[in-house]
């Protein structure tokens, strides 16, 4: 009776999801229709000028991937109306007030109607415009607090961060919101207008000065990694979804508030179906590389836990913290670590391992129909001989082509500028994702084990199951996660 109740809540919900197009958002579109049909009305933003574009990137973006067959063969010939009836795409952007919707009717419908609000928003570059993170990920998320202030049954707002807002903290890293203004290393004067206005000043000064758009780029990228680590960030990514969920604990009010933080994302451990995935997530481009001959060696400490945590499992956790939330404000967001780092880790030399044992046994064929034999590889467990390592594969060979004579030098030109584009590309993502090489924290879930323990007690724990314990992750690499990025990553 309680899990029916459960279900049948989201009868009576109209339900904003931003972000609609990005990889849970889709997983949650998906669960929601497949357990819930009968939801009111699921109103999905997407970035899009205007409607008809709009409805071509759900088409094409979301409805027609491989994702939506189980709901299509359980609704059978009627999946095309239950789109219709339940879906209501809305092109917008939510860098922009009233989320860049320009339809008042469609607006004074969703003030009317919306009472969840799901943000799923985000850019998750590491190394992104500073201005463009600053719009999505911090000004966004003030921006869709706005639009649900205005929706006049507003019971809850759920809002995706991630649990790297934590930046390069050690030990155990507690469930708490971030106050406004706070640092990572004691930094004093972090003002979020003051940000904005560095940023506006930087681009009208650029601008003045008829910078090319490339050069803008390389700039904004420099200023959040510069501003980022001012402040005890790595990157600017995690330094602006910190900034968002500031902005949303110092305006939310009373409408009830839920901040859910999941760790690295992975494929889909059970639903729809196993290993499931979009695009190259973090530990993914490594898998690639390897299987493909590519990655002539790992970086990091064996013994770093890498927090992983399948992408069904975020969206049960949120979907378990949204419906428990309704209605329930609190004097502060409550923040649900979502991963496996306390509970169930994973070691870093773990992954080496699934993937030289996966990619033996099922080698990887290249374009000429070879297999591509895998083997070990140098693993480097310091940032120093990392470096060592690139100077004797790449900074010797260059300097040997600098005193190469007149014409040999013009010969081996295209070389020599091949080499270093490479090497400060992979210096670059050295500088960006080595502190997550070596990482030394691991998330508390300690508001996650009692948000799992009240699902338990509604008897929804198969429905909403986010509980990572339950994972043999030796069976889900090879079995799961490593055929399904073969199957939807590979090219």
């Amino acid at each position: 009776m309680e899990l029916d109740n459960l279900v049948r809540s989201l009868e009576s919900s109209s339900i904003l999801v931003t972000g609609a197009a990005g990889f849970l958002a889709k997983i949650f579109i998906e669960k929601i229709l497949r357990v819930q049909p009968n939801v009111k009305k699921l109103y999905l933003l997407l970035r899009a000028n205007d409607s008809k574009s709009a409805m071509q990137r759900f088409n094409s973006e979301i409805i027609a991937k491989d994702l939506f067959r189980v709901v299509k063969e359980k609704c059978g010939p009627n999946f095309s109306s239950l789109i219709a009836q339940k879906v209501t795409v809305v092109p917008g952007d939510i860098t922009c007030e009233n989320l860049g919707v320009h339809d008042s009717n469609l607006l004074e419908e969703m003030w009317k109607e919306v009472d969840v609000v799901v943000n799923l928003a985000a850019t998750t570059n590491f190394d992104e415009r500073y201005d463009v993170s600053l719009g999505i990920n911090t000004m966004g998320a003030k921006h869709v607090l706005n639009f649900a202030k205005r929706c006049a049954r507003m019971k809850v707002l759920l809002h995706v961060s991630t649990a790297y807002v934590s930046g390069e903290k050690e030990g155990l890293i507690l469930e708490t919101p971030y106050r406004m203004g706070e640092t990572l290393n004691g930094t004093t004067g972090l003002d979020i207008d003051y940000e904005k206005k560095i940023i506006d000043e930087k681009l009208k000064e650029l601008r003045a000065e008829n910078a090319t758009e490339q050069d803008i780029k390389l700039v904004m990228k420099d200023l959040g990694i510069q501003r980022a680590r001012k402040f005890g960030w790595p990157n600017t990514y995690v330094f602006t979804k910190a900034m968002g969920e500031m902005l949303l604990g110092s305006l939310i009010g009373n409408i009830p508030l839920a901040i859910v933080r999941p760790t690295i994302v992975t494929s889909t451990y059970k639903e729809p179906f196993p290993g499931w995935v979009e695009g190259i997530r973090t530990i993914d481009s490594l898998a690639v590389g390897y299987a493909k001959g590519r990655l002539t060696c790992f970086l990091g400490d064996p013994n770093t836990i890498i927090d992983l945590i399948p992408a069904d499992m975020v969206v049960n956790a949120m979907m378990a913290a949204m419906l428990t939330h309704i209605n329930e404000p609190s004097e502060e967001p409550i923040i649900y670590q979502v991963g496996s780092s306390v509970s169930n880790p994973v070691l870093y030399s773990s992954l080496q391992e699934f993937g030289q044992r996966y990619f033996t046994k099922h080698p990887w064929v290249d374009k000429e129909g070879k297999p591509v034999k895998v083997g070990k590889i140098t693993v480097l467990r310091t940032m120093e001989s990392f470096h060592s390592y690139m100077a004797l594969r790449y900074l010797l060979p260059l300097k040997g082509l600098k005193i190469l004579n007149a014409a040999l030098c013009q010969y081996f030109g295209g070389l020599y500028h091949d080499l270093y584009r490479k090497i400060k590309y992979v210096m670059r993502m050295i500088d960006l994702y080595g502190p997550y090489l070596f990482f030394k924290g691991v998330y508390d879930d300690m508001n996650t084990e009692r948000l799992r323990q009240i699902i338990m007690e509604k008897g929804a724990e198969n429905v909403f199951y986010f509980d990572p314990k339950c994972i043999n992750w030796d069976d889900y690499f090879m079995n799961v996660h490593l055929p399904g990025i073969v199957k939807y990553v590979f090219k």
